[in-house]
């Protein structure tokens, strides 16, 4: 028997979990019970509230990673704009924090389960560091953070990258189940539930096989113009001043308001012949800066972060003596304030 587990978390998206469970029980009355659905959490059998309404389901059992079968998760319900706690990436980074991301990351491990997320289940999975270098979908307000923490993002409403599967928007609860069940148990019961709903799956499966589209040719910049030839050279006769890198150069003790908690970070950030070269270490993690660069009063670089969740980042800072303000950010999440100080 296929067994089927739909993953709940505090403030969990109520379509994302429900389209797929009507799917699979509908597929399992086809299919003369060929496969069970169970909603289950990291915790174990207790009341989930959902997002936004504060709906409630009961989650009957504990995810358990080793069962074969498929565990679906979903994503989460809040608010779109802004950095507080009842926020999407506050959210994620809550149920990302739990015991779930280890399962997730064992049940991966498996041969004989496939793990399918619905919308922002695949951030939820990526900003645990569980997708990095896989191909995977999520809403389309999510693709930027989902390539910041490191997946490979695809325009698709369905992504199968073998035991992952994933669905963008926040219907697609339907179109991934639809999918896996005509892949695991054939198109005939998928096309029995297609017309008892009367819904047809949406969009081509994306999946690494077949030939690839061949990419038009992109503006690099770098040809040749001959307009740009002819035309007068211009220059800034402005009095500006730059700001020199030695202002950034010690060590700061930094912290960053994240939308889940505030993170401490010391900067080393030094200059040889002119290059800036820097490092960033938060806890017992020691990274470089990626990048560092002078942008007439700013320096901004790019960093890889684990904690508290995978994500790379991009910093924008200035300095005024012995303070350091800016900002980090991460595709479409709010920038993140960042303050610091020298370090005498």
């Amino acid at each position: 028997m296929l067994t089927v587990q739909i993953v709940l978390f505090d403030g969990f998206d109520l379509l994302d979990a429900i389209a797929p469970y009507e799917v699979f029980c509908a597929a399992a009355t086809n299919a003369d019970n060929a496969l069970s659905v169970q909603f289950v959490t990291a915790e174990g059998p207790r009341t989930v509230t959902s997002g936004i309404n504060g709906l409630m389901l009961e989650a009957s059992d504990r995810l358990n990673p080793e069962r074969a079968g498929i565990i679906v998760v979903p994503g989460a319900a809040g608010d779109v704009q802004g950095d507080g706690p009842d926020s999407i990436p506050a959210i994620l980074a809550r149920a990302m924090n739990t015991e779930l991301t280890g399962m997730i990351r064992q049940a991966l491990a498996q041969k004989d389960i496939v793990v399918a997320t619905v919308c922002g289940g695949s951030l939820l999975l990526a900003m645990g560091g569980l997708l990095e270098g896989r191909p995977a979908v999520t809403h389309h307000l999510g693709m930027s953070v989902l390539e910041a923490t490191g997946a490979i993002p695809v325009s698709a409403r369905v992504v199968d990258d073998g035991n992952l599967v994933s669905g963008g928007g926040v219907t697609s609860g339907l179109d991934v189940a639809l999918y896996l069940v005509e892949r695991e148990l054939g198109p005939r019961i998928a096309l029995a539930v297609e017309q008892l709903f009367e819904f047809e799956r949406r969009g081509t499966v994306w999946r690494a096989t077949g030939m690839a589209p061949v990419r038009p040719k992109t503006w690099t910049g770098d040809e040749p113009s001959i307009a740009a030839d002819k035309a007068p050279m211009t220059y800034d006769t402005s009095d500006n001043k730059l700001t020199p890198a030695s202002v950034f150069e010690g060590d700061w003790d930094t912290t960053i308001a994240t939308p889940v908690g505030k993170m401490q970070v010391k900067l080393s950030i030094s200059t040889n012949n002119g290059v800036i070269q820097g490092k960033a270490t938060q806890g017992n993690e020691t990274v470089a800066l990626l990048n560092p660069a002078l942008q007439d009063s700013k320096l901004t670089w790019s960093l890889q972060i684990t904690k508290p969740m995978r994500l790379n980042l991009k910093f924008e800072v200035a300095t005024d003596g012995d303070h350091m303000t800016g900002i980090a950010e991460a595709g479409m999440l709010p920038a993140s304030k960042l303050t610091g100080h020298r370090v005498s």
